[in-house]
């Protein structure tokens, strides 16, 4: 049977199969941490209960250990709800074992009718005008890598130093189902430490062990943009910061806290 074209399968309301899609670039067992964030991020809004005048405003993700390529179960948590702001908790662990990735997602109650607008910051150039990117050299063949259409328009996935890549999802993040906004987003802001990697990754590990995402809107059509820099300290600890974009502006940023060491 053919493999899927989508990074997750179905299998009941909570519980989804990771495809090949998934895989990372470090370890062939182990997904990359963008699809299982867009999951969570998915749960978040589609749980039973859920509020469709509140919007995600921030989501932070607690990765406890890498995301196995392996059957997953999905849970939520209303942690506080109010009229105007609530906190969610959602979990995903193996079947039959321990959590290996939360998050906590605030929303906020949109408004009912248009408030202000106010522009965030300048836009970075269009991906229409650039070529398709390379990703560094990954030992198999299918993988996140070979699952995102990604061109850059500063730096490159082998060069050290600040990057802006335009990001696009090749396929659904779950199959047979709509490709939504907030997984647009998700799904890429797990890459700002590759896009802005400052060290030679042959001899330097520089994985993340947080994500943070905090949007002012959701994406438009099907590019996001992470313009993102990295800064690291002698002590091994380091910071990608990166701004998020849609083609028609700024959408939001995202961090990542990194752990360094030699390889």
């Amino acid at each position: 049977m053919a493999e899927p074209q989508a990074f997750f399968e179905r299998m009941s309301e909570n519980r989804f199969s990771p495809t090949e899609h998934t895989r990372g670039p470090w370890d062939a067992d182990s997904q990359h941490a963008g699809p299982p964030a867009a999951l969570l991020g998915r749960a978040v809004e589609e749980r039973p209960g859920a509020r469709e005048d509140m919007r995600l405003a921030r989501v932070t993700y607690e990765i406890v250990r890498p995301v196995p390529i392996r059957p997953l179960e999905v849970t939520t948590t209303v942690l506080r709800s109010g009229r105007s702001v609530e906190l969610v908790e959602a979990a995903l662990a193996p079947e039959g074992g321990a959590p290996v990735m939360f998050a906590r997602a605030l929303r906020i109650r949109t408004l009912e009718e248009p408030g202000p607008a106010v522009a965030a910051g300048p836009q970075v150039p269009s991906p229409g005008d650039t070529a398709e990117t390379p990703f560094f050299a990954v030992p198999w063949d299918v993988g996140y890598h070979t699952s995102m259409d990604t061109r850059f328009t500063e730096g490159a996935f082998r060069e050290q130093g600040p990057g802006t890549c335009w990001m696009r999802m090749r396929m659904p993040l779950v199959a047979g189902e709509e490709i939504r906004p907030l997984d647009r987003v998700l799904v890429a802001a797990d890459s700002g430490n590759g896009i802005s990697n400052v060290l030679d990754f042959r001899r330097h590990v520089f994985v993340n062990a947080d994500l943070t995402v905090h949007l002012h809107r959701h994406p438009v059509g099907e590019w996001v943009c992470v313009e993102a820099r990295t800064s690291v300290d002698p002590a091994g600890i380091g910071l990608a910061d990166a701004r998020l974009h849609d083609e028609k502006g700024p959408i939001g940023r995202s961090a990542q806290s990194l752990f360094i060491a030699p390889r």
